[in-house]
């Protein structure tokens, strides 16, 4: 455990080198990090498929972020863990890496207010395609270019202060935010776009999927346009440390509002979310009397 002021990477690493590494974002409540199996099963997988040799203990990883959580006086916090590909020698290999750096950063976050009461976040349509995965499908990867410029685009627009940019793929059909992915309610039919565009399969898309199926809510993954999603009754946004998020409204380029929710939070976005705090509660209460 070191001060960030004193945290240090090789030059050689190809971490920093060529970008080979992946990484995991998610957040704890009350001192527990939330489906942190899960984070690390997909850590796990996306080193292999990139050619890292990780070792990643679940119990262990969670015994450094409790450490991390004392140090800095936190019950609240934002997580990474990332992987790194560790030092090589300058050129690019044909074999795996054997020696990664394991890093785990974390910020304080605010304790989760009622997610009722949060208000929504527009969302700005981008002109900037989402990019074509490096390799079979996207991984959460260090090639994170087309989601800054994304990022920067988004902050362009006067009018979009604090919304969440969106990607359309280079078809057309709506991928995800810069930061989240999309899901959109219309036919009383909880959709959001599948993994076969590109984009990344959340962790908490995952989640909400999972609840939408096991409380009778009709939900399915497919190719959506932007006039379908322009059809919609309700669209949230989800991430593993916004959680769920009501989105207010749709810009286009031109600032021009192509979509609003009308009142900000739809029947199947409350219902979600209300089962989403129930399994935090669930998992959180679980692991810390365990």
């Amino acid at each position: 455990m070191v001060d960030a002021r004193e945290a240090v990477i090789p030059v050689y690493d190809h971490g920093l080198m060529y970008g080979m590494g992946c990484f995991e974002t998610l957040r704890t409540y009350g001192g527990v990090p939330f489906l942190l199996d899960r984070h690390m099963e997909r850590l796990r997988q996306s080193c292999a498929e990139i050619g890292i040799r990780v070792r990643l203990d679940t119990a262990e990883v969670g015994a450094m972020i409790a450490s991390l959580l004392e140090a800095n006086g936190l019950t609240d916090a934002y997580v990474r863990c990332s992987v790194t590909a560790g030092v090589a020698e300058l050129g690019l290999p044909a074999g795996e890496y054997e020696r990664p750096n394991l890093i785990i950063y974390m910020k304080e976050l605010a304790p989760a207010g009622d997610p009722h009461m949060r208000p929504g976040k527009p969302l700005q349509l981008l002109r900037l395609r989402r990019n074509s995965p490096e390799g079979t499908r996207r991984l959460k990867s260090f090639h994170y270019m087309n989601n800054l410029l994304g990022k920067r685009e988004c902050a362009s627009y006067p009018w979009a202060t604090g919304a969440e940019g969106l990607f359309l793929d280079h078809d057309g059909y709506v991928a995800e935010g810069v930061v989240s992915n999309l899901f959109f309610v219309r036919g009383g039919i909880c959709r959001t776009p599948c993994a076969d565009l590109g984009i990344l399969a959340g962790i908490t898309r995952e989640c909400v999927l999972r609840l939408a199926h096991k409380s009778g809510i009709p939900a399915e993954e497919g190719r959506y346009t932007l006039d379908e999603l322009l059809e919609a009754e309700e669209m949230f946004l989800t991430n593993s440390v916004q959680e769920i998020v009501p989105v207010s409204r749709l810009y286009g380029t031109d600032g021009a509002v192509l979509w609003s929710s009308g009142s900000v939070r739809g029947p199947v976005t409350a219902a979600l979310t209300e089962q989403y705090r129930e399994t935090i509660r669930e998992v959180c209460g679980r692991e810390r009397n365990l």
